[in-house]
């Protein structure tokens, strides 16, 4: 049922009225404040961009107080104009909307800034430090009226959080082009994304935060259980057991809280630490995690009673990793598997903090001396670094997470390249796991939300997709075998594991054969009313081709081209004229601003025969575009899995890479030196 107050607010866009000024809300996590960067004249032209979003008779009002959250913050984010209303994702018949995929895309903006899923919800910042759905309030404003007026014949572009326009397009366009950070590539450094950020000209949109479809830690819990699982495989013995082994890993403010959920779905006992209380706090309130610490030696003693008992339980340690990687060491606390998720891809803005500070202090000084706060940074890498590799000497499989801890840490002066300087000596987890068992093959972080709110019908779209992945694998090749057992063992105890935060949403990695027998089910389940409403289909950036990233998502591919992004921007131009509802294409991702270009897309399925169209062309390019970019580095893997999909679809026609002996290169090198 539609609530009429509401739908009138949300539809108005910027107020008729001046809206009266707000205190700042202080029950909710906010952003620390930015460092002042901006010269005069450009604190002038910020105060003129946010400005123009207004009547003029309401700038003389506006102009100081926007100049004071400059001051304050390092931003303006126009807090006035924060709605009065509660924001979460409510079901699609609650929005006022002429577009059924417009209402879709209203309802998956607001679950990014629910504040049971958003890290800095006043701040329009979903996950990562930075990772923003919108500049400030009035972008927010603007985009609901134009998706509230859409039809199914516009196209609303998106220029980093600003709502360009409605432009005239066509039914089979996506009804949303979403952009973020593009910047020209000389303008692309992280001190870049600090002036032009606080100007109001672009924002980093993190992965699914900018694009709308973050659906909270669950969106990589699934993932980082694949990789925990097949990490500690790795490491043991066959046959031994992964329950009173330790995962030691740090990070609990967005995506990196999956890390105890899936530590505990995985059967080990996983050791977090994060240094912001209520970070740690909140995973521990919506069941993250089971036991928040604050002393180490109590950290200390009951991880030892847990490894005697062989729990799986896991911890969240209010405080420096670094603490905790020293303090296992002298108390010879042995660690299985260690990794890394603070967002270090943002680490002179609080995605890292120094040894020797409080959080808060941290806070203040990364704002008022950031030279100082790099310098404190990197000298806690370098020891972060000495820790671990004192456990790794002593038998720990430590791999990156991939938010560029590897990076920054040999930018610190950690001991942490080979004896030719140009390598890292631990892997990222895509080289190790990720790629050559998933990617390569297929097989990614597809997801779902189900719109109408009803967690009845997330728990049939669950028993759908399990139905599709048992059928499939049995009649799939042995090379996958194991990937699709993990899968359909996820899926199974998805509802049990209690993942939903915010939107009734599922994560599930498949791939492109699973992908598309997955959301045929689901969009017959729509048109025979099995489902009360239309389900979104998206996926993380994190993915078979969504994203070109050297030292994360093709940090397995080896012939040069994993520092050029051609397969992102060809993932999210197919991708659009194949169907997809909306389409986003970012700079920054995951790893940090000009170390990544991603792309994202949704796509409603409403039961229409239109929408299975869509859905077989535009997923089937969504995975192979990256299998044929991995097979044409010459990944074995990926090979295979373009031989299956060539073989299956004729239609299908790629460039294969010739594979040459060594010796014929060799010889060549030997006979001239």
């Amino acid at each position: 049922m539609m609530d009429n107050v509401f739908s009138r607010v949300v539809a108005e866009g910027i107020p008729s009225q001046l809206p009266p000024k707000i205190a700042r809300d202080l029950t909710v996590s906010h952003a620390p404040r930015r460092k002042d960067i901006l010269s005069k004249k450009e604190e002038k032209l910020a105060l003129r961009n946010a400005l123009r979003y207004f009547p003029k008779s309401w700038h003389a009002e506006l102009a100081p107080e926007f100049l004071a959250e400059l001051k304050a913050y390092g931003r303006i984010y126009m807090y006035r104009f924060r709605p009065s209303y509660e924001m979460y994702a409510r079901p699609i018949a609650a929005y006022p909307a002429k577009s059924k995929q417009a209402a879709a895309i209203m309802l998956m903006i607001q679950n990014n800034l629910d504040p049971a899923v958003a890290q800095h919800p006043h701040e329009l910042i979903t996950y990562g430090g930075n990772g923003a759905v919108f500049q400030n309030w009035a972008q927010y404003r603007l985009t609901m009226h134009y998706l509230s007026q859409m039809t199914d014949e516009q196209t609303l572009h998106m220029y980093s959080g600003h709502p360009m326009g409605l432009f005239p397009s066509s039914e089979h366009a996506p009804r949303v082009v979403v952009s973020n950070g593009m910047m020209i590539p000389n303008y692309s450094k992280p001190d870049d994304w600090e002036r032009y950020n606080a100007l109001g000209v672009t924002q980093y949109g993190q992965m699914t935060a900018g694009s709308y479809m973050y659906i909270g830690p669950q969106g990589i819990v699934h993932g980082t259980t694949i990789t925990v699982m097949n990490a500690f495989r790795r490491q043991l013995p066959v046959g031994e057991s992964i329950q009173g082994k330790v995962f030691l890993t740090s990070g609990l403010g967005g995506m990196s809280g999956a890390q105890p959920k899936a530590g505990n779905i995985a059967g080990c006992i996983t050791v977090c630490a994060e240094v912001n209380p209520a970070a740690a706090k909140k995973r521990h309130e919506q069941g993250w995690v089971d036991v928040l610490v604050e002393e180490i030696a109590q950290l200390v003693e009951q991880v030892r009673v847990a490894m005697d008992k062989k729990q799986t339980i896991s911890f969240a340690y209010i405080g420096n990793i670094v603490e905790v990687w020293e303090a296992f060491d002298r108390e010879h606390i042995h660690v299985t598997v260690g990794s890394d998720q603070t967002s270090l891809h943002n680490p002179w803005s609080g995605g890292y903090y120094p040894m020797g500070l409080s959080f808060d202090e941290s806070n203040v000084l990364m704002a008022t001396d950031p030279d100082r706060f790099k310098q404190l940074v990197q000298a806690t890498l370098v020891r972060h670094v000495d820790a671990i590799n004192n456990h790794v000497a002593k038998g720990t499989y430590f791999f990156d997470y991939g938010n560029a801890f590897l990076l920054e840490s040999s930018r610190a002066g950690a001991a942490i390249l080979d004896s030719e300087g140009d390598k890292f000596i631990y892997p990222s987890y895509v080289q190790d796991i990720l790629g050559p068992m998933c990617f390569d093959y297929g097989f990614g972080p597809f997801r779902w939300v189900c719109t109408s709110g009803d967690p009845s019908d997330l728990e049939r779209t669950d028993q759908l997709a399990m139905a599709v992945l048992t059928s499939l694998q049995a009649i799939a090749p042995k090379e996958i075998q194991q990937q699709m057992l993990d899968n359909i063992q996820w899926i199974k105890e998805a509802g049990k594991n209690k993942l939903v935060v915010g939107s009734q949403a599922r994560i599930l990695y498949a791939d492109s054969n699973g992908r598309i027998a997955i959301a045929k089910a689901f969009n017959e389940a729509v048109r025979n009313g099995e489902l009360a409403g239309p389900v979104v289909l998206g996926r993380d950036h994190h993915d078979v081709s969504g994203t070109d990233s050297p030292y994360r998502e093709t940090s397995n591919i080896y012939d040069g081209s994993q520092f050029t992004a051609d397969m992102a921007i060809h993932n999210v131009i197919g991708d659009s004229f194949r169907g997809a509802t909306w389409v986003s294409i970012h700079n920054g991702g995951g790893v940090g601003w000009g170390e990544v270009i991603n792309g994202g897309f949704g796509m409603l399925l409403d039961g229409s025969v239109a929408a299975e169209g869509k859905l077989e062309k535009m997923l089937y390019f969504d995975v192979n575009n990256g299998i044929a970019r991995r097979a044409w580095a010459r990944n074995k893997e990926a090979n295979q899995a373009l031989d299956s999909a060539m073989a299956s679809n004729p239609t299908l026609q790629v460039t294969r890479a010739q594979l040459v002996d060594d010796h014929i290169i060799d010889e060549l090198f030997n006979d001239n030196e």
